[in-house]
Protein backbone atom coordinates (compact mmCIF):
# COMPACT_ATOMS: atom_id res chain seq x y z
CA UNK A 1 0.00 0.00 0.00
CA UNK A 2 1.40 3.40 -0.98
CA UNK A 3 2.39 5.86 1.97
CA UNK A 4 0.06 8.45 0.68
CA UNK A 5 -2.85 5.99 0.75
CA UNK A 6 -2.04 4.84 4.69
CA UNK A 7 -1.68 8.48 5.85
CA UNK A 8 -5.31 8.95 4.00
CA UNK A 9 -6.76 6.12 5.70
CA UNK A 10 -4.88 7.06 9.67
CA UNK A 11 -6.51 10.82 8.54
CA UNK A 12 -10.41 9.41 7.97
CA UNK A 13 -9.87 7.30 11.32
CA UNK A 14 -8.47 10.00 13.18
CA UNK A 15 -11.35 12.17 12.17
CA UNK A 16 -13.85 9.30 12.85
CA UNK A 17 -12.91 8.73 16.52
CA UNK A 18 -12.01 11.93 17.52
CA UNK A 19 -15.39 13.22 16.77
CA UNK A 20 -17.39 10.05 18.07
CA UNK A 21 -15.19 11.12 21.73
CA UNK A 22 -16.60 14.27 20.97
CA UNK A 23 -19.82 13.99 20.36
CA UNK A 24 -20.54 10.91 22.52
CA UNK A 25 -18.49 12.89 25.36
CA UNK A 26 -16.44 9.77 25.68
CA UNK A 27 -14.10 11.66 28.55
CA UNK A 28 -11.90 8.55 28.88
CA UNK A 29 -11.41 8.38 24.54
CA UNK A 30 -10.92 11.92 24.66
CA UNK A 31 -8.16 11.92 27.27
CA UNK A 32 -6.55 9.25 25.58
CA UNK A 33 -6.36 10.40 22.37
CA UNK A 34 -4.74 14.15 23.84
CA UNK A 35 -2.41 11.67 25.28
CA UNK A 36 -1.28 9.94 22.31
CA UNK A 37 -0.46 13.70 20.53
CA UNK A 38 2.63 13.24 22.39
CA UNK A 39 3.74 10.86 19.60
CA UNK A 40 2.34 13.42 16.76
CA UNK A 41 4.12 16.07 18.45
CA UNK A 42 7.14 13.93 18.44
CA UNK A 43 7.23 13.14 14.90
CA UNK A 44 7.07 16.92 14.01
CA UNK A 45 9.65 17.06 15.90
CA UNK A 46 11.64 14.46 13.60
CA UNK A 47 10.95 15.89 10.93
CA UNK A 48 11.69 20.09 11.87
CA UNK A 49 14.95 18.15 12.79
CA UNK A 50 15.92 17.02 9.47
CA UNK A 51 14.71 20.61 8.06
CA UNK A 52 18.13 22.65 8.56
CA UNK A 53 20.51 20.37 7.19
CA UNK A 54 18.36 19.42 4.31
CA UNK A 55 18.03 23.19 2.90
CA UNK A 56 21.69 23.99 3.86
CA UNK A 57 22.88 21.14 1.68
CA UNK A 58 20.48 21.37 -1.09
CA UNK A 59 20.54 24.86 -1.32
CA UNK A 60 24.56 25.40 -1.27
CA UNK A 61 24.90 22.17 -3.74
CA UNK A 62 21.83 23.80 -5.97
CA UNK A 63 23.72 27.15 -6.27
CA UNK A 64 26.89 25.96 -7.06
CA UNK A 65 25.53 23.63 -9.45
CA UNK A 66 24.07 26.75 -11.69
CA UNK A 67 27.33 27.87 -12.42
CA UNK A 68 26.11 30.88 -13.85
CA UNK A 69 25.67 33.53 -10.69
CA UNK A 70 22.96 35.44 -12.84
CA UNK A 71 21.03 32.53 -12.84
CA UNK A 72 20.41 32.76 -9.16
CA UNK A 73 18.49 36.42 -9.27
CA UNK A 74 16.91 35.61 -12.26
CA UNK A 75 14.90 32.41 -10.33
CA UNK A 76 14.73 34.18 -7.54
CA UNK A 77 13.20 37.22 -9.05
CA UNK A 78 10.68 35.12 -10.43
CA UNK A 79 9.92 33.45 -7.53
CA UNK A 80 9.69 36.47 -5.60
CA UNK A 81 7.23 37.88 -8.13
CA UNK A 82 5.15 34.46 -8.63
CA UNK A 83 4.37 34.55 -4.60
CA UNK A 84 3.25 38.44 -4.05
CA UNK A 85 1.25 37.95 -6.54
CA UNK A 86 -0.27 34.89 -5.81
CA UNK A 87 -0.65 35.99 -2.33
CA UNK A 88 -2.75 39.26 -3.57
CA UNK A 89 -5.02 37.22 -5.76
CA UNK A 90 -5.76 35.52 -2.71
CA UNK A 91 -6.35 38.11 -0.54
CA UNK A 92 -8.72 39.69 -3.34
CA UNK A 93 -10.46 36.33 -3.39
CA UNK A 94 -11.34 36.58 0.76
CA UNK A 95 -12.64 39.91 0.41
CA UNK A 96 -15.21 39.19 -2.70
CA UNK A 97 -16.55 36.19 -0.87
CA UNK A 98 -16.57 37.40 2.21
CA UNK A 99 -18.69 40.93 0.56
CA UNK A 100 -21.12 38.33 -0.89
CA UNK A 101 -21.63 35.65 2.05
CA UNK A 102 -20.45 37.66 5.28
CA UNK A 103 -23.11 40.11 4.97
CA UNK A 104 -24.30 38.87 9.22
CA UNK A 105 -22.11 37.66 11.63
CA UNK A 106 -25.59 35.66 12.85
CA UNK A 107 -24.02 34.97 16.08
CA UNK A 108 -25.83 35.81 19.78
CA UNK A 109 -24.83 38.01 21.66
CA UNK A 110 -24.59 34.87 24.25
CA UNK A 111 -22.72 33.27 21.54
CA UNK A 112 -20.02 36.12 21.27
CA UNK A 113 -19.96 36.97 25.17
CA UNK A 114 -19.33 32.91 25.33
CA UNK A 115 -16.54 33.28 22.76
CA UNK A 116 -14.83 36.26 24.36
CA UNK A 117 -14.70 34.85 27.80
CA UNK A 118 -13.27 31.32 26.74
CA UNK A 119 -10.91 33.18 24.04
CA UNK A 120 -10.17 36.71 25.04
CA UNK A 121 -6.82 35.96 27.09
CA UNK A 122 -4.87 33.85 24.95
CA UNK A 123 -5.67 36.83 22.19
CA UNK A 124 -4.70 39.77 24.13
CA UNK A 125 -1.36 37.02 24.85
CA UNK A 126 -1.58 37.55 20.47
CA UNK A 127 -1.62 40.97 20.17
CA UNK A 128 1.23 41.53 22.62
CA UNK A 129 3.06 38.87 20.27
CA UNK A 130 2.37 41.24 17.08
CA UNK A 131 3.33 44.10 19.04
CA UNK A 132 6.77 42.53 19.60
CA UNK A 133 7.49 41.08 16.35
CA UNK A 134 9.32 42.91 13.93
CA UNK A 135 8.25 45.18 11.14
CA UNK A 136 8.63 44.31 7.61
CA UNK A 137 12.09 47.00 7.37
CA UNK A 138 13.25 45.00 10.62
CA UNK A 139 12.73 41.53 8.74
CA UNK A 140 14.17 42.62 5.29
CA UNK A 141 17.54 44.37 7.60
CA UNK A 142 17.31 40.90 9.27
CA UNK A 143 17.79 38.59 6.19
CA UNK A 144 21.45 39.29 6.19
CA UNK A 145 23.11 37.50 9.29
CA UNK A 146 25.43 38.72 11.67
CA UNK A 147 26.47 34.95 12.94
CA UNK A 148 25.31 32.34 10.15
CA UNK A 149 25.66 29.71 13.19
CA UNK A 150 23.22 31.61 15.34
CA UNK A 151 20.41 31.74 12.34
CA UNK A 152 20.97 27.73 12.05
CA UNK A 153 20.69 27.38 15.79
CA UNK A 154 17.52 29.83 16.13
CA UNK A 155 15.51 28.21 13.01
CA UNK A 156 15.92 31.51 11.15
CA UNK A 157 15.05 30.33 7.94
CA UNK A 158 15.50 33.72 5.40
CA UNK A 159 18.83 34.47 6.92
CA UNK A 160 19.91 30.66 6.64
CA UNK A 161 18.29 30.58 3.17
CA UNK A 162 20.52 34.55 2.43
CA UNK A 163 23.52 32.50 4.03
CA UNK A 164 23.08 29.33 1.90
CA UNK A 165 22.64 31.04 -1.57
CA UNK A 166 25.76 33.46 -0.91
CA UNK A 167 27.64 30.63 -0.02
CA UNK A 168 27.05 28.70 -2.68
CA UNK A 169 27.26 31.05 -5.44
CA UNK A 170 31.06 31.76 -4.01
CA UNK A 171 31.83 28.30 -4.08
CA UNK A 172 30.95 28.09 -7.99
CA UNK A 173 33.47 30.27 -8.60
CA UNK A 174 36.65 28.60 -6.54
CA UNK A 175 38.45 26.19 -8.97
CA UNK A 176 37.68 22.57 -8.60
CA UNK A 177 40.03 21.28 -6.69
CA UNK A 178 39.13 23.66 -4.11
CA UNK A 179 34.99 23.22 -4.51
CA UNK A 180 34.41 19.88 -5.06
CA UNK A 181 35.66 18.45 -1.64
CA UNK A 182 33.28 21.31 0.24
CA UNK A 183 29.96 19.83 -2.74
CA UNK A 184 31.04 16.14 -2.07
CA UNK A 185 30.59 16.90 1.63
CA UNK A 186 27.40 18.56 1.67
CA UNK A 187 26.38 16.20 -1.14
CA UNK A 188 26.73 13.61 1.37
CA UNK A 189 24.41 15.49 3.85
CA UNK A 190 21.54 15.81 1.36
CA UNK A 191 21.69 12.43 0.60
CA UNK A 192 21.88 11.22 4.75
CA UNK A 193 19.10 13.66 5.17
CA UNK A 194 17.12 12.31 2.49
CA UNK A 195 17.61 8.88 3.61
CA UNK A 196 16.53 9.99 7.15
CA UNK A 197 13.29 11.13 5.65
CA UNK A 198 12.23 7.92 4.19
CA UNK A 199 12.66 6.58 8.10
CA UNK A 200 10.47 9.27 9.93
CA UNK A 201 8.17 8.93 6.90
CA UNK A 202 7.31 5.02 7.83
CA UNK A 203 6.47 6.37 10.99
CA UNK A 204 3.60 9.00 9.41
CA UNK A 205 -0.05 7.28 9.35
CA UNK A 206 0.37 6.46 12.99
CA UNK A 207 1.58 10.40 13.69
CA UNK A 208 -1.24 11.88 11.67
CA UNK A 209 -3.70 9.81 13.57
CA UNK A 210 -2.84 10.77 16.52
CA UNK A 211 -2.39 14.27 15.57
CA UNK A 212 -5.75 14.74 14.00
CA UNK A 213 -8.00 12.40 16.65
CA UNK A 214 -6.67 14.85 19.49
CA UNK A 215 -7.31 17.82 17.55
CA UNK A 216 -10.83 16.55 16.47
CA UNK A 217 -11.60 15.33 19.70
CA UNK A 218 -10.83 18.72 21.49
CA UNK A 219 -13.05 20.79 19.05
CA UNK A 220 -15.94 22.36 20.45
CA UNK A 221 -19.02 21.15 18.04
CA UNK A 222 -21.14 24.60 19.61
CA UNK A 223 -18.32 26.75 18.62
CA UNK A 224 -17.68 25.03 15.14
CA UNK A 225 -21.83 25.81 14.53
CA UNK A 226 -21.50 29.58 15.18
CA UNK A 227 -18.79 29.88 13.05
CA UNK A 228 -19.89 27.81 10.32
CA UNK A 229 -20.12 30.32 7.43
CA UNK A 230 -17.25 32.25 8.53
CA UNK A 231 -15.37 29.16 8.42
CA UNK A 232 -17.15 27.46 4.92
CA UNK A 233 -16.43 30.88 3.54
CA UNK A 234 -12.78 30.63 4.08
CA UNK A 235 -12.70 26.94 2.84
CA UNK A 236 -14.47 27.73 -0.04
CA UNK A 237 -11.87 30.72 -0.61
CA UNK A 238 -9.23 27.96 -0.48
CA UNK A 239 -10.33 25.69 -2.86
CA UNK A 240 -11.31 28.77 -5.51
CA UNK A 241 -7.84 29.98 -5.07
CA UNK A 242 -6.65 26.19 -5.72
CA UNK A 243 -9.06 25.51 -8.44
CA UNK A 244 -8.79 28.30 -10.35
CA UNK A 245 -5.35 30.31 -9.32
CA UNK A 246 -3.29 27.62 -9.09
CA UNK A 247 -4.67 25.66 -12.03
CA UNK A 248 -4.22 28.46 -14.25
CA UNK A 249 -0.71 28.68 -13.32
CA UNK A 250 -0.05 25.01 -13.84
CA UNK A 251 -1.60 24.69 -17.15
CA UNK A 252 -0.55 27.89 -18.74
CA UNK A 253 2.68 28.61 -16.91
CA UNK A 254 3.84 25.26 -16.52
CA UNK A 255 2.18 23.63 -19.27
CA UNK A 256 1.05 20.56 -16.92
CA UNK A 257 -2.51 18.84 -16.29
CA UNK A 258 -3.72 20.45 -12.83
CA UNK A 259 -5.30 16.83 -11.40
CA UNK A 260 -2.39 14.93 -12.30
CA UNK A 261 -0.07 17.49 -10.60
CA UNK A 262 -2.30 16.73 -7.44
CA UNK A 263 -2.40 13.37 -7.83
CA UNK A 264 1.34 13.46 -7.11
CA UNK A 265 1.71 15.58 -4.10
CA UNK A 266 -1.06 14.01 -2.23
CA UNK A 267 1.67 13.15 0.38
CA UNK A 268 2.15 16.62 1.09
CA UNK A 269 -0.91 17.53 1.75
CA UNK A 270 -1.75 15.41 3.69
CA UNK A 271 0.96 15.95 5.63
CA UNK A 272 0.98 19.62 5.82
CA UNK A 273 -2.91 19.17 6.65
CA UNK A 274 -1.75 17.28 10.37
CA UNK A 275 1.21 18.78 11.11
CA UNK A 276 -0.38 22.45 10.77
CA UNK A 277 3.31 23.65 9.40
CA UNK A 278 4.75 24.68 6.25
CA UNK A 279 8.56 24.24 7.51
CA UNK A 280 7.61 20.43 8.88
CA UNK A 281 6.61 19.40 5.99
CA UNK A 282 9.34 21.12 3.56
CA UNK A 283 11.81 18.17 3.60
CA UNK A 284 8.61 15.78 2.12
CA UNK A 285 7.73 18.53 -0.05
CA UNK A 286 11.30 18.96 -1.61
CA UNK A 287 11.51 15.77 -1.94
CA UNK A 288 8.34 15.05 -3.83
CA UNK A 289 8.69 18.25 -6.38
CA UNK A 290 12.29 16.18 -7.19
CA UNK A 291 11.12 12.33 -7.63
CA UNK A 292 7.79 12.81 -8.15
CA UNK A 293 7.25 16.11 -10.40
CA UNK A 294 10.97 16.18 -11.83
CA UNK A 295 11.65 19.48 -10.43
CA UNK A 296 15.74 19.95 -10.66
CA UNK A 297 17.82 20.87 -7.16
CA UNK A 298 18.85 24.29 -8.40
CA UNK A 299 14.98 25.04 -8.56
CA UNK A 300 13.47 23.11 -5.79
CA UNK A 301 16.25 23.70 -2.93
CA UNK A 302 15.88 27.42 -3.72
CA UNK A 303 12.12 28.08 -4.65
CA UNK A 304 10.90 25.23 -1.84
CA UNK A 305 12.67 27.04 1.22
CA UNK A 306 11.94 30.24 -0.06
CA UNK A 307 7.98 29.20 -0.07
CA UNK A 308 7.98 27.36 3.38
CA UNK A 309 9.01 30.79 4.81
CA UNK A 310 7.31 33.56 3.10
CA UNK A 311 4.67 32.14 0.71
CA UNK A 312 1.10 32.13 2.83
CA UNK A 313 -1.57 32.14 0.02
CA UNK A 314 -4.06 30.34 2.16
CA UNK A 315 -2.90 32.47 5.28
CA UNK A 316 -3.79 35.22 3.07
CA UNK A 317 -7.17 34.69 2.28
CA UNK A 318 -8.00 33.73 5.68
CA UNK A 319 -6.98 37.00 6.97
CA UNK A 320 -9.42 38.74 4.44
CA UNK A 321 -12.35 36.26 5.74
CA UNK A 322 -11.49 37.01 9.13
CA UNK A 323 -10.59 40.78 9.32
CA UNK A 324 -14.11 40.61 6.88
CA UNK A 325 -16.06 38.59 9.88
CA UNK A 326 -14.64 40.38 12.50
CA UNK A 327 -15.24 43.80 10.93
CA UNK A 328 -19.26 42.44 10.78
CA UNK A 329 -19.34 42.00 14.62
CA UNK A 330 -17.06 44.72 15.87
CA UNK A 331 -17.84 47.89 13.57
CA UNK A 332 -19.75 46.66 10.50
CA UNK A 333 -18.74 47.12 6.49
CA UNK A 334 -15.99 48.14 5.77
CA UNK A 335 -15.12 50.44 2.57
CA UNK A 336 -13.70 49.74 -0.21
CA UNK A 337 -10.34 51.89 0.14
CA UNK A 338 -9.99 49.47 3.70
CA UNK A 339 -10.67 46.76 2.11
CA UNK A 340 -7.94 47.59 -0.54
CA UNK A 341 -5.83 48.80 2.35
CA UNK A 342 -6.21 44.92 3.69
CA UNK A 343 -4.55 43.80 0.07
CA UNK A 344 -1.99 45.69 0.41
CA UNK A 345 -1.01 44.87 4.39
CA UNK A 346 -1.74 41.13 3.83
CA UNK A 347 0.22 41.13 1.17
CA UNK A 348 3.52 42.98 2.62
CA UNK A 349 2.58 41.56 6.16
CA UNK A 350 3.12 37.89 4.75
CA UNK A 351 6.96 38.66 4.41
CA UNK A 352 7.48 40.34 7.51
CA UNK A 353 6.05 37.60 9.78
CA UNK A 354 8.45 35.13 8.44
CA UNK A 355 9.79 33.10 11.16
CA UNK A 356 7.60 34.31 13.41
CA UNK A 357 5.39 31.82 16.09
CA UNK A 358 1.63 31.61 14.76
CA UNK A 359 2.71 33.84 11.97
CA UNK A 360 -1.28 33.56 10.69
CA UNK A 361 -2.56 34.67 14.08
CA UNK A 362 0.09 37.51 14.27
CA UNK A 363 -0.41 38.70 10.46
CA UNK A 364 -4.12 38.87 11.05
CA UNK A 365 -3.51 41.05 13.70
CA UNK A 366 -1.37 43.48 11.86
CA UNK A 367 -4.06 43.50 9.53
CA UNK A 368 -6.78 44.11 12.05
CA UNK A 369 -4.83 47.37 13.17
CA UNK A 370 -5.03 48.80 9.74
CA UNK A 371 -8.90 48.02 8.94
CA UNK A 372 -10.34 48.84 12.04
CA UNK A 373 -10.96 52.03 13.86
CA UNK A 374 -8.03 52.71 16.28
CA UNK A 375 -10.76 52.79 19.22
CA UNK A 376 -11.18 48.94 18.87
CA UNK A 377 -9.28 46.50 20.27
CA UNK A 378 -7.90 43.50 17.97
CA UNK A 379 -7.95 41.12 21.29
CA UNK A 380 -12.21 41.12 20.89
CA UNK A 381 -12.03 40.34 17.44
CA UNK A 382 -9.22 37.62 17.35
CA UNK A 383 -11.11 35.74 20.23
CA UNK A 384 -14.21 35.38 18.02
CA UNK A 385 -12.13 33.47 15.86
CA UNK A 386 -9.81 31.27 17.94
CA UNK A 387 -11.85 28.78 18.67
CA UNK A 388 -11.73 27.19 14.88
CA UNK A 389 -8.11 28.65 13.95
CA UNK A 390 -6.73 25.30 14.27
CA UNK A 391 -8.76 23.80 11.88
CA UNK A 392 -8.65 26.18 9.03
CA UNK A 393 -4.44 26.42 9.85
CA UNK A 394 -4.91 22.70 9.20
CA UNK A 395 -7.06 23.64 5.68
CA UNK A 396 -4.73 27.09 5.10
CA UNK A 397 -1.31 25.10 5.18
CA UNK A 398 -2.16 22.54 2.98
CA UNK A 399 -2.78 25.39 0.48
CA UNK A 400 0.06 27.41 1.08
CA UNK A 401 2.26 23.93 0.48
CA UNK A 402 0.33 23.16 -2.62
CA UNK A 403 1.22 27.00 -4.12
CA UNK A 404 4.97 26.37 -3.22
CA UNK A 405 5.09 23.56 -5.18
CA UNK A 406 2.80 25.27 -7.92
CA UNK A 407 5.77 27.96 -8.03
CA UNK A 408 8.37 25.41 -8.17
CA UNK A 409 6.94 23.66 -11.05
CA UNK A 410 6.17 27.21 -12.87
CA UNK A 411 10.21 28.49 -12.38
CA UNK A 412 11.19 25.23 -13.54
CA UNK A 413 9.43 25.28 -16.62
CA UNK A 414 10.39 29.20 -17.48
CA UNK A 415 13.57 27.54 -16.87
CA UNK A 416 13.49 25.19 -19.81
CA UNK A 417 13.13 22.21 -17.82
CA UNK A 418 10.84 19.22 -18.62
CA UNK A 419 9.30 17.55 -16.29
CA UNK A 420 8.03 13.86 -15.18
CA UNK A 421 4.22 15.04 -15.56
CA UNK A 422 5.07 17.25 -19.34
CA UNK A 423 4.54 13.71 -20.92
CA UNK A 424 1.29 13.01 -18.90
CA UNK A 425 -2.11 13.09 -20.98
CA UNK A 426 -3.41 16.73 -20.60
CA UNK A 427 0.17 17.97 -20.47
CA UNK A 428 0.41 21.22 -23.06
CA UNK A 429 3.50 23.45 -24.01
CA UNK A 430 3.58 26.52 -21.43
CA UNK A 431 3.11 29.81 -22.74
CA UNK A 432 5.99 31.43 -23.53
Amino acid sequence: MQLHTKIMIALVLGVLVGLGANLLELSWLVDFLVAIRQFGDAWIDLITMVVIPLVVASLIVGTASLGDITKVGRIGGKTMVYYLATTAIAVVIGLVLSNVLIRDSGMSEEALAGLRGTYLEQSQGQVAMAQEAPGLVEVLRGIIPRNPIAALANFEMLPILFFSVIFGAALSVLESAKRDPVLNFFEGVNGAATVMIHWIMKLAPYAVFALIGAVIAEFGADVLGSLLIYSLTVVLGLLIHASLTYGSALRFLAGLNPLAFLKRIRAVQLVAFSTSSSNATLPITIETAEEEIGISREVSSFVLPLGATINMDGTALYQAVATMFIAQVLVGDLTLATQFGIVLTATLASIGAAGVPSAGIIILIVVLQQALPASVDPAAGIALILGVDRILDMCRTTLNVTGDLTAAAVVARSEGETLILSSEPGAIEPAA
